[in-house]
């Protein structure tokens, strides 16, 4: 890795790509440092330290620090991702979205229908993030003026959502100009960028900082480790092509196999379940307090609890595969290998192959689920376990959890950005090692 990096700076158009992206990172970096007009800090300072820090801290550390001064791109890219999830699991249920996927610039006006749904996902999830930091922060107000008077409630709204676009539109000139997928890489850069803030406030804050830096690093290892295994993982089914004859010569033939990766879905299922589950708390904070309001913030708005961590895992398993199986539909396997003359052996062309293929899809996915189900719920079992260990620990340690230096969701995203980015990287430098060749 580290010679494709020394061997990518001595190219000068991929030299100039990776400072390209290194510019955009920073100028990202620079914008969550902008914070709304009239944020209250105390209130702000407030929500890290009480009991819904962890959920606070979660979305801080994916949104690259924009939380910590409540910036204009406090909600990060996740509303453009959220949108994005939603259009793809739609199009195959839509016969319209479908048919226009398959047009020639289908794509394109697919993503366009992407833009134009981030937006008020943006615009929502702005309305009900500083609903929820109010109920954390006791009813104080965050915004001042946000609710009560129309001119800042619009204002705030606006600004946050047009945050949301600005730094999709900084992703995309990743996309297009610099390396590697650029929304994730934006994400992994406020990952990183908030891993040493976080590490010594887990040091400093906690009365048990020896253990919770010998789990930290034990629980990053482990979970590395697990990841790489499963997200590279594939289960290899061989097809084989039969040979053709065209007058005295022979094509075709010979034999392959489809790789199937156990986790399909990738982190996606994480994130739309996080997306999800804080919906009720979203929606919940519209309406004036109640029992049952109440009992909705508390529960799905602080990230902590058995309901919230069991309903968590269960909507990670079941996203990942729904999704698993909406990915499957869409590359229709069984058709091209049946239109390119390729067979399962021993299988039937057409449907008996396809039910073949879920059916191995469905049992290899239960490991890729069950993993990141277990992904998800990690802070949660840290955070029991840390009650067991030290049960007169205040509630407001959650910020020392070990599991939220580095969630593990956010090692999902690193671990996939660092292996996907040097994929990218090497096969420029192959690219280009056989283009001097040829020149050569």
């Amino acid at each position: 890795m580290i010679e494709a990096l020394r061997n990518s700076f001595r190219l000068p158009d991929l030299r100039n790509k990776l400072l390209y992206t290194l510019l955009i990172l920073l100028v990202y970096q620079f914008a969550t440092h902008v914070p709304v007009p009239g944020v209250n800090r105390e209130a702000l300072n407030s929500v890290f330290n009480s009991e819904g820090a962890g959920l606070v801290n979660v979305l801080n550390l994916l949104s690259g620090g924009a939380l910590d001064n409540f910036s204009v791109l406090a909600n990060g890219v996740y509303p453009y991702i959220t949108a994005s999830i939603i259009i793809t699991l739609l199009t195959p249920i839509i016969p319209q979205l479908e048919a226009i996927g398959k047009e020639p610039g289908g794509r394109e006006k697919i993503n366009q229908y992407t833009y134009y749904l981030a937006i008020p996902m943006a615009a929502l999830q702005s309305w009900g993030q500083i609903n929820i930091f109010r109920g954390l922060a006791g009813g104080t107000e965050i915004i001042q003026g946000f609710g009560t008077d129309a001119l800042v409630t619009i204002s705030t709204i606006i600004t946050m959502t047009a945050g949301t676009m600005f730094a999709v539109w900084l992703g995309e000139r990743i996309t297009e100009q610099g390396i590697g997928q650029g929304l994730s890489i934006i994400i992994f850069a406020g990952i990183v960028a908030k891993t040493p803030y976080n590490l010594g406030r887990l040091i400093l804050n906690s009365p048990n900082a020896l253990y919770n830096v010998a789990v930290f690093v034990i629980l990053t290892a482990v979970t590395v480790l697990v990841i790489v295994v499963v997200q590279e993982g594939t289960r290899r089914i061989p097809v084989q092509y039969g040979k053709r004859v065209r007058g005295r010569k022979v094509y075709g033939g010979g034999s392959t196999h489809v790789p199937l990766k156990v986790n399909t879905a990738g982190m996606i299922p994480l994130i739309f379940a996080q997306s999800i589950i804080t919906f009720p708390a979203i929606i919940a904070s519209l309406f004036p307090a109640g029992s049952v309001g109440d009992w909705i913030r508390d529960t799905f708005g602080s990230q902590s609890g058995f309901t919230y961590w069991f309903i968590y895992f269960l909507f990670v398993v079941g996203f990942t595969y729904f999704y698993t199986s909406v990915m499957i539909q869409n590359q229709n396997l069984a058709e091209n290998l049946q239109r390119q003359g390729g067979f399962i052996p021993g299988i039937r062309p057409g449907k008996r192959t396809q039910d073949y293929i879920n059916s191995v899809v469905n049992r290899i996915t239960l490991v890729g689920a069950v993993f990141l189900g277990l992904v998800a719920v990690s802070p949660g079992l840290v955070q029991a376990l840390n009650g067991l260990l030290f049960p007169g620990e205040t509630a407001a340690g959650q910020a020392a959890n070990p599991a939220l230096v580095i969630s593990s969701s956010g090692l999902i995203i690193l671990v996939g950005v660092i292996i996907d980015t040097m994929r990218q990287l090497e096969a420029q430098l192959v690219m280009r090692n056989y283009d001097s060749f040829i020149r050569g």
